[in-house]
């Protein structure tokens, strides 16, 4: 611990030497502008698809998030999306590990929902935020935005580039027990023609959660570069390392739900002697050149890797062979026992790669007037694995107490997969008249797909072409009011196991087709801008319908129901002087509908899914410089089993803050202090049901936070 901190410290040194030099460097000092509280309905959205247009003039539902509005909440990493929007919610988030997030009541594919600057990339690992100037969020299907993927929206992280000023930000901060960070964002005119961004961090982590002591490291680079007029030419990289020790759940006790105020919420059930951390290490890079062919029309190159490298590793509970021979598959025993088995997967590598050329540009043609986006995205993953370990251990015991031996032993393969897409794609808005405008998206995918365990075997290969349409018509009621609908669709693509226990073994499913209908209003004025809307999402399901023999050919995957999630979202960023209020609403009904396999499942509410969100942020200067801050967090109750015989209670979180700036010669010092949790709420926070197991995480006790930005 005490090396770890030295570390970070040395980082901060070295940091603060190189804010000094930036310092001495700027010929003169100027003037900070500082903007809190600010809506970002008026800036585009990447994830829209239709270019500059501004996210109050979308027929879309979607949510930018500034770096500065995520460091007055404390939100340093993807999971702390779901204490922001109504819309987005926790689906199995544990600390130390990859960040799961529902939108709409669907979990979101960490393999395909999520885009940096826009192009794909793969999401399962540790996604830094030092260097991305904002996350946008997409709500609702994206068969116009994606290839493939899950319904309910889609993640964009957006890279901080260089700016036309030089600045220097250094940040140190600290989060109750020990966690300590430092970091440093320096921006640099090299010429008129040439800009260069840094950005670096190092965290040594100590969370409230007990056992999961780590660090975190990340230095990215950009570069803009106007090669000559009209030609632009944006290159960037990124490496980010973690390693800390990952959070096992708690679960139902028999057939009970433990009381939360019960439970420590500080304790972490992977605390072995042997227990390794979870390693996440990532390099990633793009080069985007952008050529302006004349004033309407501009041609676009943008290509990017990624190469992911994980460690995963957690002493996991996992089921309960009680002393009276009852075995409980998907819980713990009702005395806190659990079947504890040692999970290893080392060397994990995911690669990604993605080339996508578009032409777009604004004409006129029968008296509309379009602008229309059309190119071609070339995308490649590869996934290789090694052999896992999965070894059962022992029994532990939900009070943490149980230390038990390791017995590390080779329990089977894992699955290699490799994936090439070619996706046609084509956007076009136009408009109407003076108030009407139409919004038209399509898309195309040819993907081929293989998989393989590690030895060779079971191998599984197919080919699958679709088209995924997308219509928008949007009314401008007056200046400042617009009324829309939309219809579209998604794709997810999947194929049978390759296992003996399968009757159609090895078979690419028909492609499922998610389609969503969506209405809304959306406003904006000085005032005030808020939105409304309504939406009803349908995604055919898949579901193994065997026998229960578990002999070769007992199982057969097959077309079973339905998701059917239709509600009701709003927003509204409220703004006064010296403060305001920034809310989100959702009222979401979610069902399983018209399954054959298990017709009990029928109408029921799917497991982790709240039917209420409620999320504030209020704002108040109270004097010149020194802004109060609070918020306010609300989810209903979840169902914890799929049969919706046992959920778990809503539960509702206060936080609060306070934000000060201080001009300290010619510089802008910013202070940030918060208590997130400041009642101390104990709460089972979600209910993910994984691996056919029943899992609760709680909610994180009340923890204090502090910060100092330096903006030189």
């Amino acid at each position: 611990m005490a090396t770890r901190f030295t570390r970070t410290a040395l980082a901060a040194a070295l940091l603060a030497a190189m804010a000094a030099q930036a310092q001495q460097e700027q010929q003169q000092a100027l003037p900070a502008i500082t903007v809190t509280g600010r809506s970002a309905d008026t800036t585009p959205v990447q994830l829209g698809g239709f270019g500059d247009v501004p996210l109050a003039k979308l027929p879309m539902q979607a949510t930018a998030l500034s770096s500065d509005r995520l460091k007055d909440l404390g939100v340093d990493a993807l999971a702390g999306l779901a204490s922001i929007d109504a819309s987005v919610g926790d689906s199995y988030n544990a600390e130390g590990y990859i960040s799961y997030l529902s939108i709409r009541g669907f979990t979101i594919d960490n393999r395909f929902n999520y885009r940096r600057d826009g192009l794909p990339i793969n999401a399962e690992t540790a996604l830094p935020l030092d260097n991305k100037s904002s996350v946008e969020i997409l709500k609702g299907t994206s068969g116009m935005q994606a290839g493939t993927s899950a319904p309910g929206g889609l993640v964009n992280l957006v890279v901080k580039r260089p700016q036309a000023v030089d600045s220097t930000v250094l940040s140190l901060g600290y989060t109750q027990p020990g966690t300590v960070e430092a970091s440093i964002d320096w921006n640099k005119r090299l010429s008129s023609d040439l800009g260069l961004r840094v950005n670096a961090s190092a965290a040594h982590l100590d969370p409230q959660l007990r056992d999961a002591e780590g660090h975190r490291q990340m230095l990215a680079a950009a570069i803009e570069w106007k090669a000559r007029p009209g030609t632009l030419v944006e290159a960037e990289f990124e490496l980010s390392h973690q390693s800390q020790p990952d959070q096992a759940a708690f679960s139902m006790l028999g057939d009970r739900v433990p009381d939360p105020k019960s439970v420590d919420p500080r304790l972490n059930l992977n605390n072995q002697s042997w227990t390794q951390p979870t390693v996440f290490d990532g390099r990633t890079g793009s080069l985007r050149i952008t050529q302006q062919l004349n004033e309407d029309w501009r041609a676009q190159v943008h290509a990017g890797v990624q190469r992911l490298r994980t460690d995963d590793h957690l002493a996991f509970p996992f089921g309960c062979l009680a002393a009276d021979g009852t075995y409980y598959a998907d819980r713990y025993c009702p005395n806190g026992d659990f079947d504890l088995y040692d999970f290893r997967s080392d060397g994990e590598r995911r690669d990604s790669s993605a080339l996508d050329l578009s032409l777009s540009g604004k004409f006129n043609t029968a008296g509309m007037r379009h602008e229309l986006t059309a190119g071609v995205l070339f995308s490649r993953f590869k996934s290789r694995f090694g052999d896992e370990v999965y070894t059962l251990v022992g029994t532990g015991n939900v009070s943490g107490q149980v230390q038990l031996p390791d017995a590390i032993e080779p329990y089977a393969g894992n699955t290699n997969r490799d994936e090439r897409s070619t996706e046609l794609y084509l956007r076009d808005s136009i408009q109407l008249g003076a108030d009407w405008q139409a919004w038209l998206g399509l898309r195309h995918t040819s993907l081929h797909r293989e998989s393989a365990l590690t030895d060779g075997s079971e191998r599984t290969s197919y080919p699958q072409s679709f088209t995924t349409p997308w219509l928008g018509l949007s009314y401008a009621i007056s200046h400042e009011l617009m009324a829309y609908a939309s219809w579209g669709e998604g794709i997810e693509s999947n194929v049978v196991p390759n296992r003996p226990i399968y009757s159609n073994r090895g078979q690419a499913l028909p492609a499922m087709k998610s389609r969503q209908v969506e209405a809304g209003l959306k406003a904006g004025t000085r005032a005030v801008d808020w939105s409304l809307a309504v939406f009803d999402i349908r995604q055919p399901a898949w579901r193994d319908n065997c026998d229960g023999t578990g002999d070769a050919g007992s199982c057969t995957t097959v077309a079973d129901g339905r998701a059917h999630h239709r509600g009701i979202e709003a927003s509204a960023d409220l703004k006064w002087r010296g403060g305001g209020v920034l809310g989100s609403v959702m009222r979401l009904r979610a069902r399983n509908e018209d399954g054959a396999v298990d017709p009990t499942l029928n109408g029921q509410q799917p497991v982790n899914v709240p039917q209420t969100m409620l999320k504030l942020q209020a704002r108040q200067d109270l004097l010149p410089g020194v802004q109060l801050q609070g918020g306010l967090v609300y989810e209903g109750r979840r169902a914890v089993l799929p049969d919706n015989s046992v959920f778990i209670p809503g539960w509702t979180r206060l936080d609060l803050g306070a934000r000060i700036e201080q001009n300290w010669g010619s510089q802008l010092l910013v202070w940030r202090a918060g208590i997130d949790n400041l009642a101390d709420r104990r709460a089972w926070r979600e209910s993910p049901y994984q691996y056919d197991h029943v899992y609760l995480y709680p909610l994180a006790p009340r923890t204090f936070r502090a910060s100092l930005e330096i903006r030189l």
